[in-house]
């Protein structure tokens, strides 16, 4: 099993069925968790709610973030990351369909690593995922676990 897990958060289950495909079709075995709102992706990350008891030491390499999320919104879920010492260095890519120019500029001056608009056709899709996957996975170095 790879321990290298990425957390996809993600409310719309065609995106979530599409980006599994796109990772799968890419050959990128990490394990996926799913967190359908923000409130599922906290307390993944925060070891609360459903999650209670899971370490808070065992980080995601990569986050996926949708932003137009129920219960707590995208910006909020990476507010809470970047304000806590396990998490706050912690690869986010916003992976969303917004085109509204605050989300970018919210989503940068809140600490996302990467902006990245989901393509509509499946193709270019992939494509995207597949370099996600290779630089966020492969090329990128990640930050050391927080031990704080």
């Amino acid at each position: 099993m790879n321990d290298k897990v990425i957390l996809l958060v993600e409310d719309n289950a065609d995106d979530e069925a599409l980006t599994l495909r796109a990772l799968k079709k890419n050959n990128i075995k990490n394990e996926v968790v799913v967190a359908h709102d923000g409130v599922e992706a906290l307390d993944y990350l925060f070891g609360t709610g459903a999650f209670a008891g899971r370490s808070r030491r065992a980080v995601p390499q990569l986050v996926l973030l949708d932003l137009k999320l129920p219960r707590v919104d995208g910006l909020e879920v990476l507010r809470r990351l970047r304000a806590d010492p396990h998490t706050h260095l912690l690869p986010v890519v916003i992976l969303t369909s917004s085109k509204e120019e605050r989300d970018l500029v919210s989503g940068y001056s809140l600490g996302a690593n990467s902006y990245v608009r989901k393509p509509v056709d499946f193709g270019e899709f992939t494509e995207a995922i597949r370099q996600l996957g290779l630089y966020w996975l492969i090329l990128n170095e990640p930050p050391p676990a927080q031990t704080t």
